[in-house]
C-alpha cells in the first residue's frame, strides 16, 4: 500500500516518548462530538437512509450522491467503471488516484497543475485534487467546467476530488454534477474530523450512480456512520463555527511558519511547503514528539496539519525555532 499521514503507533515505535502532537493528516483535531446513538444503530442492517442522502445533497449542494465507504472506496472503483483510456492526474496530489488508474489497464501520467489546461486535449479522463493535498493549489470553477466541456464532448469525464473543499465553499462544482462526465468526491473526514466513520460522497449523474453501488455492493456504509454524519451535515451552528476557528487557527500556523523562515501553501487545515531536507526535519520533529508529514519523492516537501491542545502550540514553536538554529 501507499504511504500516507497517521501511523502514530509506528512513530512511537520509532521514537519512543509519549504526548505526541499529529500533524500528519490534516483532519481537524477538533472534529464533530459524536452523538449517542440509536440502541438498534449495532444490530441492524446498515440499509440505506435517505434522510442522509438528503441532508447531504442540501450541504453539498449537489443534485444525487452516493454514500461510499470513504471517497478511497471510490476511487478505487471509478477506474474499473471506464474502459481502458488516457488519463491525466494532476500531480502532485493525493497518490491513490494515479496508484489505481495505472493499476486497471489505463495509459496513466501525471502532470503538474499548470500544465493541465494542455492535457486536456489529449486525455480521456482528467484528475484533479481541488483544494490540491498536499500544496494547497486551487483551480477556479470556472476552469474547471470548460475543461470538463471539452473532455464531455468527446465522452471523457473530469473527476474532481474535494475532500479539502470544506473550508473553500466557493470552489465547489458539485452543483454542476447533474452533468455526463462531472464526478464530484466528497468527503466527511477532514472538515468534520471523522475520519475514523469511513464515509464520503460521490456526486454525478444517476446512471454512473448506479453503476458504482452496484459494484460497491450492499450494506456499502455503517449504520453508525451514516448516523453520525446525518447529525453533522445537518448541525449549522457546529459548521459556521469551526470555519471561523479553523480560519484563524490556519492563520496562526502559517504566521509560525513564516516567523521561522518558512514560506507555506496550503488550506486552513494543513500547510505545505518545498523542504529541501525534508527527511532532517521530519527526523527533528519526530525526536520532539510531532509527527508530521514527509513526501521524500518527487514533491519533496513536508506537510502539517494543526494541533489538537492549545499547549502544543508552544511545543511546535519551540522545535520550530531550533530547527532554524541547527
Amino acid at each position: 500500500m501507499l504511504e500516507h499521514g497517521g501511523k502514530l503507533r509506528e512513530a512511537i515505535r520509532r521514537h519512543g516518548g509519549s504526548d505526541w502532537i499529529d500533524l500528519s493528516t490534516g483532519i481537524n483535531p477538533a472534529g464533530y462530538p459524536v452523538p449517542q446513538l440509536a440502541p438498534d444503530a449495532w444490530q441492524r442492517l446498515p440499509e440505506a437512509d435517505p434522510a442522509l442522502v438528503d441532508a447531504a445533497c442540501d450541504y453539498y449542494g449537489a443534485p444525487r450522491l452516493l454514500p461510499v465507504a470513504g471517497t478511497q472506496a471510490a476511487i478505487q472503483a471509478l477506474p474499473r467503471l471506464r474502459a481502458p483510456a488516457r488519463v491525466s492526474v494532476a500531480a502532485p496530489s493525493y497518490a491513490e488516484h494515479a496508484h489505481h488508474w495505472a493499476r486497471h489497464g489505463h495509459t496513466m501520467r501525471q502532470v503538474p497543475y499548470d500544465q493541465l489546461d494542455a492535457a486536456v486535449r489529449d486525455s480521456d479522463v482528467v484528475v484533479v485534487c481541488n483544494p490540491n493535498n498536499p500544496t494547497g493549489e486551487t483551480v477556479a470553477p470556472e476552469q474547471l467546467l470548460a475543461w470538463h466541456a471539452r473532455l464531455a464532448a468527446r465522452g471523457g469525464w473530469l473527476v474532481v476530488d474535494e475532500a479539502f473543499g470544506d473550508t473553500a465553499r466557493e470552489l465547489s462544482i458539485a452543483a454542476h454534477a447533474d452533468r455526463p462526465g462531472l464526478i464530484v468526491l466528497r468527503s466527511v473526514g477532514k472538515f468534520f474530523g471523522l475520519a475514523g466513520v469511513r464515509l464520503g460522497f460521490v456526486v454525478a449523474q444517476p446512471e454512473l450512480l448506479a453503476e458504482l453501488e452496484d459494484m460497491l455492493g450492499p450494506w456499502a456504509v455503517s449504520g453508525p456512520a451514516q448516523e453520525i454524519a446525518l447529525a453533522a451535515l445537518r448541525d449549522r451552528g457546529w459548521q459556521a463555527a469551526t470555519r471561523e476557528r479553523l480560519a484563524r487557527d490556519g492563520h496562526r500556523m502559517r504566521r509560525l511558519l513564516a516567523a521561522h523562515g518558512i514560506q507555506a501553501g496550503g488550506t486552513p487545515l494543513f500547510h505545505w511547503w518545498p523542504e529541501q531536507r525534508p527527511e532532517a526535519f521530519h527526523e527533528h520533529m519526530a525526536r520532539r514528539a510531532i509527527w508530521v508529514r514527509l513526501f521524500p519523492q518527487a514533491a519533496r516537501g513536508i506537510r502539517l496539519g494543526l494541533p489538537a491542545r492549545a499547549a502544543h502550540w508552544n511545543r511546535i514553536e519551540q522545535a520550530l525555532r531550533e530547527w532554524k538554529q541547527a
